[in-house]
């Protein structure tokens, strides 16, 4: 569909299809439910895409691809492969909210966290979170939903999406000025309606597990317990892993299980444990999918016996002491902005 990572693009289905190669060798696959879905409707995408753009979209895909934004790369039949994506984050969400399934992991590619109403950016052609919530909406009635995005870069298109929204509680945390490049964010807290209801968390270049743990403990949680969501999204990028090459931080495969299952309590607590993740971006074809076998994992209380080969490494090289406290200091002056 996109461009392959020979041609200079990172993005590749590569670390997709490992990820999915390993819960299957692991024997984990045997044990949950594992299902494709339909493509996402028309109706579903025009609750986020003006017609204007999918025709676009559609048009250029027909023609052999091209590129309609800004580094969002595409090929023929580029349109229904991203309406298979939102598709599947469509049908996770729905299996949650259906009482079908405790909780989902909705491995989706291209991803979509990027994405404008209108416009594609860093290889996302389709909104697909703010497809699946807004079809949740209609059909279950669910209001007040919360989008964690740990993807390494800033979830800009669902930010942008949910601006002004009260009953969308959208916190990013991403590597300060990475990609959109120059981007920050901490001081855009929403708009009319919706002013708090958007947190970023920008943190460091180079900040790893106890950078994320710190966000989690006063940032992240706070603001779910004081939302108190009716379901729980992840925009779950995995590029924040420690030889990802398009970032530079520094975590790992247990940082990813802590904060799936910090998650996992924190929607027990407020909404009978409703939680989707969605896979967003990450480009180490060699880690992404240690990393994405945590989450599963953690979702799904099943522990295997598959060995992250790289943790020992990624831990010992793992921030020190004085930058930790830094960006704990940075953190807590975020929190205390936020109000916690």
């Amino acid at each position: 569909m996109q461009p392959p990572s020979s041609a200079g693009y990172a993005e590749s289905p590569d670390s997709k299809r490992r990820l999915l190669s390993l819960v299957y060798a692991s024997g984990l696959a045997a044990r949950l439910d594992m299902s494709s879905a339909p493509a996402a409707t028309d109706d579903d995408l025009l609750r986020i895409h003006p017609a204007h753009y999918l025709e676009a979209f559609k048009r250029a895909s027909d023609t052999g691809g091209g590129d309609l934004g800004e580094l969002a790369p595409f090929g023929r039949g580029s349109y229904e492969i991203a309406a298979l994506s939102a598709g599947l984050a469509l049908a996770a969400v729905d299996a949650v909210l259906a009482e079908r399934a405790a909780n989902a992991f909705s491995l989706s590619r291209p991803p979509g966290h990027h994405c404008l109403r209108d416009k594609p950016m860093g290889f996302c052609l389709l909104a697909n979170i703010p497809i699946a919530i807004e079809a949740a909406r209609a059909k279950h009635r669910v209001e007040r939903v919360a989008v964690i995005d740990w993807d390494v870069h800033h979830g800009n298109g669902t930010q942008a999406i949910y601006y002004d929204d009260a009953d969308t509680l959208t916190i990013s945390l991403h590597q300060d000025r990475c990609f959109p490049p120059g981007y920050s964010g901490a001081d855009e807290r929403g708009a009319g309606a919706g002013i708090g209801a958007n947190i970023n968390v920008p943190l460091l270049a180079g900040a790893g597990d106890d950078a994320y743990r710190y966000a989690f403990e006063r940032i992240v949680l706070p603001a779910l317990d004081a939302f108190r969501p009716e379901l729980v999204v992840v925009a779950s990028g995995l590029d924040a892993n420690a030889v990802d090459p398009l970032a530079r931080m520094q975590l790992h495969s247990d940082s990813y299980r802590f904060m799936t299952h910090a998650l996992k309590a924190a929607a027990q607590r407020h909404c009978a444990g409703r939680l989707v993740v969605v896979h967003e971006g990450g480009y180490s074809e060699a880690y992404v999918p240690f990393c994405g076998q945590a989450i599963v994992e953690a979702l799904s209380g099943m522990r295997t016996d598959v060995v992250d080969p790289m943790l020992e490494l990624a831990i010992a090289q793992q921030p020190g002491e004085r930058f930790n406290a830094f960006q704990r200091q940075l953190i807590d002056e975020m929190a205390t902005g936020f109000g916690y």
